[in-house]
């Protein structure tokens, strides 16, 4: 089975760690999509390509890729996956979701990875504010 995960994967921490194993138990092939700048409300700050290589030197993913910047289900298409995992954090409308990939021909199951791991800086904005704190 063919996984799918998908993020921004900014400033790596736990969490994104805990997400990735846990999509990766989802099935036997873990495909991680990093997102891209026009499809992000909160613009990142390290580059895609950056972003990428990092997570493909995690453990759990077999491969990452650079997701499409206009439409989301050109990267689904190439990557033909039998599972979506979707993040703890991320705020999909799971029916919608769903319900759009049918419109485009997919069959794919979409999993919501519930738990989240807590820790001090288990998010890219704590990170960040953290950093800013020092700063000043």
């Amino acid at each position: 089975m063919r996984v799918m995960a998908s993020g921004t994967f900014d400033l790596i921490h736990p969490g994104h760690l805990y997400y990735l194993r846990e999509s990766k138990k989802l099935g036997n092939e873990l495909i991680v999509v990093i997102a891209r700048k026009p499809n992000l409300q909160k613009k990142p700050i390290i580059p895609g390509s950056q972003r990428r290589k990092v997570i493909e030197g995690l453990k759990p993913v077999d491969q990452a890729v650079l997701g499409d910047e206009l439409d989301i289900f050109k990267t689904i298409e190439k990557i033909q996956p039998d599972i979506i995992s979707i993040g703890p954090d991320q705020h999909w409308d799971i029916p919608q979701l769903d319900k759009q990939l049918k419109q485009h021909g997919f069959n794919i199951k979409l999993t919501k990875i519930e738990n989240y791991v807590e820790c001090n800086l288990c998010s890219s904005r704590d990170i960040i504010k953290k950093i800013q704190k020092r700063k000043k």
